[in-house]
């Protein structure tokens, strides 16, 4: 039976920071050109601010370098790449959200590596040549694009500490960031950390607060990562998981903000997501789904609400920490996949960085936003379809208030055979690299189904009907329309498709 609903005439400022800040593969992989062309499809249809990725000091990005003079090994430093990475960055107004990591050769104490890559996890052998690193890039930055321009950078250090990406201890990584974060060496940027997964979450993020306040280290913001799925399950090529509500993450976001709260110095920082997603492995299918869709968009409505960013991981398929991947679809983190197609939760970020400042109403599959003169609701129905029965349909009967005597409703639809390549591509014979016929035929697959209704004001309401189907996405925008039909004379659509 379908939920009869009122919305009201006015509501309370939407904390949407979906597009605050996206992952990235490692920074080296921007020097390739697929790279670039999924960042172009991004920015042109969703417009994230920051993005956030791993490998800055790798010897790929080749920052770190040594040379000897009279016997001694002098650091030299090459920005020749970084240079290339950061400008295109910026011709298509997006900015780096900085992680310091991972270790140079030159700099590594041990052979601990982590991905197919091999980002060194090590501490430095020298934290005096660290730090100098560290403030050395930094003040390149800011010599090359300005203090102005820079100090709107945030920067994070190192990557999840708690697990295999520091082969060193807890303390060795608190004396990392204290290392990095003085202010002499990040000074003007905002610096934060401990950017770390959720194990052991309260007992990392109390002793590194603590550190931080006894030791009066800089702290602009707390960074951690959310993921929503339990132990991995291998089959073949694959991962699978059992994939928690997406309310868990929500529920980590509140939990965070209650540690926060018992020390006055960080209650009110920042809290910055800066890894989000439901499987933390890039060989997981769930990834290229339409149930995808619509489980990120429970997760996109409310966790604003608690946190200044969530950064989702990742934007592109162009990732390489399982091996160069495999096929166009192949469980990829991405918003994009192999050869420019978007999967299904690109759409979900798309929506939900055209919905209105203002939210009206909100509840488990749905929320209703307004600007001045527009409405946008985006709902979604998100169900584990793995025993073969789809969920119900969530039905709603919208009364939302006039903002004219007509307007126009756009619906756009994802899900079932709209904006899922990925039921193409098996339709295909799941193809290991593409022609350009299959590129052609993916690339409209990935595009919603979109239509268009007249409405009317009935006493001061819009009367909107709403079907989500199991694992769908919808956005709804509605129009005013100033109607100049009554100014064409003899215009008759019709008379064109009579028959004698």
């Amino acid at each position: 039976m379908a939920r009869e609903i009122t919305i009201p005439a006015a509501g309370k400022p939407f904390k949407n920071n979906a597009t605050f800040c996206v992952g990235s593969g490692r920074l080296g992989l921007a020097l390739q050109k697929e790279y670039i062309d999924h960042l172009k499809i991004v920015q042109e249809r969703i417009h994230f601010k920051y993005i956030r990725g791993h490998g800055l000091f790798c010897d790929d990005v080749g920052i770190y370098r040594e040379t000897e003079e009279d016997g001694k090994h002098v650091a030299y430093y090459n920005f020749t790449y970084l240079d290339r990475i950061i400008d295109s960055f910026l011709e298509h107004d997006i900015r780096p959200f900085l992680e310091l990591g991972f270790m140079p050769e030159k700099l590594k104490s041990g052979e601990q590596t982590i991905f197919y890559w091999k980002g060194n996890t090590t501490p430095p052998v020298s934290y005096e040549k660290w730090a100098e690193l560290v403030e050395t890039t930094l003040a390149h930055l800011i010599d090359r694009y300005g203090a102005e321009e820079v100090i709107t950078w945030p920067v994070e250090v190192w990557n999840e500490p708690n697990i295999a990406f520091w082969a060193g201890t807890m303390e060795e990584y608190f004396k990392l960031y204290e290392y990095s974060a003085k202010r002499e060496r990040v000074d003007p940027n905002k610096v934060g950390g401990p950017v770390i997964c959720g194990i052991e979450t309260e007992k990392w993020l109390r002793a590194f607060f603590e550190h931080c306040i006894e030791n009066n280290l800089p702290l602009d913001f707390v960074s951690r990562h959310c993921y929503t799925v339990g132990k991995p399950v291998r089959k073949g090529q694959f991962i699978y998981h059992e994939i928690f509500s997406p309310t868990y993450m929500i529920e980590e976001l509140k939990e965070t903000r209650k540690i926060m709260a018992d020390y006055p110095q960080i209650a009110n920082l920042p809290l910055h997501i800066t890894e989000f997603n439901s499987s933390y492995v890039p060989v997981c299918p769930v990834h290229d789904t339409t149930f995808q869709a619509a489980y990120i968009a429970r997760i996109l409505s409310e966790a604003g609400e608690y946190a200044d960013s969530y950064s989702y991981w990742t934007f592109s398929d162009v990732f390489e920490e399982y091996d160069v991947p495999r096929s166009a679809f192949h469980g990829g983190f991405g918003l994009v996949a192999l050869n420019s197609i978007k999967k299904p939760v690109f759409h979900t970020f798309e929506f939900f960085a055209n919905a209105g400042k203002e939210l009206l109403y909100r509840d488990e599959n749905l929320i209703v936003t307004r600007d001045d003169k527009r409405y946008v609701i985006i709902g979604w129905n998100y169900h584990d379809t793995r025993k073969g029965e789809p969920g119900p349909d969530k039905e709603y009967v919208l009364s939302i208030p006039s903002i004219g005597q007509q307007a126009i409703l756009i619906k756009k639809q994802v899900g079932g055979n709209y904006a899922n390549p990925l039921q193409t591509w098996s339709n295909l014979g799941k193809p290991r690299t593409l022609n350009k016929e299959q590129r052609k035929i993916l690339m409209a697959a990935s595009e919603p189904l979109q239509t268009d209704v007249k409405l009317f004001d009935e006493k001061g309401f819009y009367k909107v009907k709403l079907t989500i189907q199991c694992n769908h996405l919808y956005m709804l925008e509605i129009l005013p329309v100033k109607d100049f039909t009554d100014t064409y004379d003899g215009f008759e659509p019709d008379e064109f498709f009579g028959l004698e």
